[in-house]
């Protein structure tokens, strides 16, 4: 079965408001000292009533007041226990969600017709390769290709100790996945092993696997790397291609976990950074023209998701849509007051609704969500333009 390009439906570039002046500099103009001071939704629509003030600057002013905020939801995680690094696959109706191994589930794998009362299936991975060692079986993913479903997860390379990338086929998403390799698909020994693999497919049908160079375990910046997929999924085509690295303070010590989206011509590239079992473990994105890039940080003096009053270290973000195509970001989040395995923590699945509005993505308030900041606006960053 063909998997559908993770794109936004209606999605446009185009702004609202007059388009005379660009946004930054209608945002610059609302919230300048003294223009907009502790301005609610009544008075924004009453300026606006009055010509004082464009409908599109109006709403868009009072929708950034709004996304500034906390998600200060009450309700807990879509699944409670560990289920770290989640993946989520829609077919047919069915919800498929995938995460890193607990215990004697190497690539956990549940079931939901809702995306909120899920069904443990336990293990998708009828063994491990023989060239892999047990114990570390990370991140997995699911790619459908034709009548098959290809998981990419990464696993512990014994001789050298350090993590690869594996690829194994089902029929069935909820699997068993069967690895006949003899070797991993990607392993990037001198740059400290290779993790995190995420799938992406273009309006075209092309399939990319994107990942992360394990630098950081050596020492180094950690990179992010994309590489076309052939047809079936089961191996790589041409060369790698580096997408960005660790480079920010906010991002100390690495970046990792990409995962790729495209909405209208720009395509958006998430990622994870700071230390995983720690409440600054964050999400950042970055913005390109092609799958391979040169892909803008847009998220460079601060993350785009952090910690909040529901979810701590969000992060391992995976994006989908559901049976409405709506877009949907799954990630994992420690309970605010338990970050961390040493305190009693847990990684659980979390699902939070994602849109865009002038270019930038949105988390909507819900029960699962972190808290999603807008990123300052930089000079030359112009959000209703395709990037340069």
């Amino acid at each position: 079965m063909a998997t559908k390009p993770l794109t936004t439906p209606g999605s446009s570039s185009t702004p609202l408001g007059s388009p005379r002046i660009g946004w930054p500099e209608r945002w610059t103009r609302l919230h300048r000292p003294g223009r907009l001071p502790g301005v609610g939704h009544r008075a924004l629509l009453r300026r606006a009533t009055l010509g004082d003030l464009d409908f599109g600057d109006a709403l868009r002013a009072w929708f950034l007041r709004l996304t500034r905020r906390s998600q200060r939801a009450s309700a807990g995680p879509a699944h409670p226990n560990d289920f770290a690094d989640p993946f989520v696959l829609h077919v047919d109706g069915t919800y498929y969600a995938y995460a890193t191994q607990a215990g004697d589930n190497d690539v956990q794998v549940m079931r939901s017709s809702d995306l909120e009362t899920w069904e443990h299936l336990g293990n998708a991975l009828r063994r491990l390769p023989g060239w892999a060692a047990a114990g570390r079986t990370w991140s997995p993913v699911v790619l459908p290709r034709g009548e098959a479903y290809v998981l990419f997860y990464v696993v512990r390379e014994p001789k050298s100790d350090r993590q690869a990338i594996s690829v194994a086929t089902a029929s069935s998403p909820e699997g068993p996945f069967e690895d006949t390799s003899t070797g991993p698909i990607v392993f990037q020994l001198d740059r400290g092993g290779s993790i995190d693999p995420s799938p992406f497919v273009d309006e075209d049908g092309t399939a990319y696997l994107l990942w992360k160079s394990d630098d950081n375990a050596i020492q180094h910046p950690s990179r992010l790397w994309i590489q076309a997929l052939s047809d079936d999924g089961l191996t790589l085509a041409g060369s790698p291609t580096e997408l960005l690295a660790h480079d920010r303070t906010w991002e100390r010590p690495l970046v990792e976990a990409p995962s790729m989206v495209r909405v209208g011509r720009r395509y958006y590239l998430f990622y994870s950074a700071n230390w995983w079992e720690s409440a600054r473990y964050s999400v950042g994105y970055a913005v390109g023209r092609t799958p391979t890039g040169p892909f803008r940080k847009v998220t460079r003096a601060r993350p785009w998701f952090r910690s909040g009053v529901v979810a701590g270290g969000p992060g391992g973000q995976e994006f989908f849509t559901d049976a409405d195509g709506a877009l949907h970001m799954a990630y994992h989040g420690w309970t605010p007051d338990s970050v961390g395995y040493g305190g009693g923590g847990a990684r659980s699945l979390r699902i939070a609704r994602v849109g865009f509005v002038g270019g930038r993505p949105w988390v909507r308030r819900g029960p699962n969500t972190a808290r999603a900041l807008l990123p300052e606006i930089l000079p030359g960053d112009v959000a209703t333009k395709p990037p340069a």
